[in-house]
């Protein structure tokens, strides 16, 4: 159990220098910067920082370990295997970057009645960024956590919620540090009129991020989502565009409950759509498996391919990823599909298989709960003429993955 909270704190270190959590990078930068350097302001910033990441991270596990207790094959990351999950967190990044740019004020009425900046609002946003942080950086697993949370799902509840606790921790833990580091607190600049620019800026990898999410709603629900996503995301400006006039009416002493009103109902309209989402977030149908026995396009993976490829001499490549994996797609574009690996895979007359986790499949989460894992990405070999699969690290090098395929191939005599 000491190696699986130590193995998921590091873990959740590392996700830190992954692309996953990016997007939350700007929110962090402006966390800190607008204290002024003020060390008990900062303390108490990255106590509400890590403080929201744990109970986000709480609640996620919590949620993971019901379902799989009632029979529910469902691994971790499981919340962007929703299309109306994706949805509500592009127009919560596009949200988030609308308020950066300015278009409104998050806590304006808490200013006006004397709540400074960092008081109480300022650790609720703190808090708030922790969680989102937490929703968007896990579903990718880096280095050390594969091993922690598949040890985290077949333990007692109160063992799988400490594991998870640290991943947490882990996450939060270099942001809180700064906060804590008197050196830091010094060096940061006084706050200025710079700041407005900086805050201007920072709205840009929000809307990356929301891009991002956008594309992958696409690759869920083909065509039929985009016109919701992008009519909502109209809906959400405007409302904020409105919503922020209702508030310089307000400072400025003038009446502005039906500007007020009219930002609530556009916000009331997007709620609306989302509980009755229709034919928008349904999933399309599957494209045609290939099963042809030397073609050198990708196989849709089920257990039955992998047995009929190995039992007729092949070795398997299986790639387990999702569109919503940040790492999957940086594992794809350093190795998958350089040619070196491809001439590899030709070579060793290697079946290449994908199995596609972007929408939710049962067949898949409980091939990857068999193995003991649980996040994305995962990489298998089979040996040329069956038996147990390699498991490759979820970071790949092209060496590591060509040596194992060339090892694969040996094991057919």
């Amino acid at each position: 159990m000491l190696v699986a909270i130590l193995s998921a704190f590091l873990g959740g270190l590392i996700l830190n220098c992954m692309p996953c959590v990016f997007p939350i990078i700007s929110l962090k930068a402006f966390g800190l910067v607008r204290q002024g350097g003020d060390p008990a302001l900062l303390r108490r910033e990255g106590l509400a920082f890590m403080g929201g990441s744990v109970l986000a991270m709480l609640a996620l596990a919590g949620v993971l370990l019901a379902l799989r207790a009632g029979g529910e094959a469902v691994g971790w990351g499981f919340q962007l295997q929703s299309p109306m999950v994706v949805a509500l967190l592009a127009l919560v990044m596009i949200g988030s970057a609308l308020n950066l740019m300015g278009l409104f004020e998050i806590g304006l009425g808490l200013q006006r009645a004397g709540q400074s900046v960092s008081g109480r609002e300022g650790l609720t946003g703190a808090a708030l960024t922790g969680a989102l942080a937490v929703v968007v950086a896990t579903p990718c697993a880096g280095p050390f956590m594969a091993g922690a949370l598949g040890f985290a799902l077949v333990q007692p509840p109160i063992v799988g919620l400490a594991i998870f606790a640290a991943l947490a921790v882990g996450v939060a833990a270099p942001f809180t540090a700064l906060c804590f580091s008197p050196a830091l607190a010094r060096r940061l600049p006084r706050p200025g009129p710079w700041m407005a620019t900086l805050k201007h800026a920072l709205a840009f990898p929000m809307l990356a991020a929301a891009a991002w999410l956008v594309w992958v709603l696409d690759e869920q629900t083909g065509s039929a989502g985009l016109p919701f996503i992008l009519g909502s995301a109209l809906l959400l400006g405007f409302s904020a565009w409105i919503y922020g006039l209702a508030q310089r009416r307000a400072m400025s002493g003038k009446p502005a409950r039906t500007l007020t009103l009219t930002a609530l109902t556009g916000l009331a309209v997007i709620g609306g759509a989302f509980a009755m989402p229709g034919a928008a977030f349904e999933t399309p149908a599957r494209k045609p498996t290939v099963t042809a026995a030397r073609d050198d396009r990708p196989i849709r993976w089920s257990p039955q391919q992998v047995a009929r490829q190995t039992a007729a001499g092949r070795p398997v490549f299986v790639d387990f990823s999702a569109a919503w994996c940040l790492t999957c797609k940086v594992n794809e574009k350093a190795v998958l599909s350089t040619p070196a690996f491809k001439e590899a895979i030709a070579r060793t007359d290697t079946a290449f298989m994908i199995a596609d986790s972007t929408n939710y499949d049962a067949g898949i989460e409980k091939a990857m709960s068999d193995l003991g894992r649980t996040g994305l990405p995962l990489y298998l070999v089979y040996p040329a003429g069956g038996g147990k699969p390699v498991i490759l690290p979820q970071v790949l090098t092209k060496d590591l993955a060509i040596k194992a395929l060339e090892a694969a191939a040996r094991a057919k005599g």
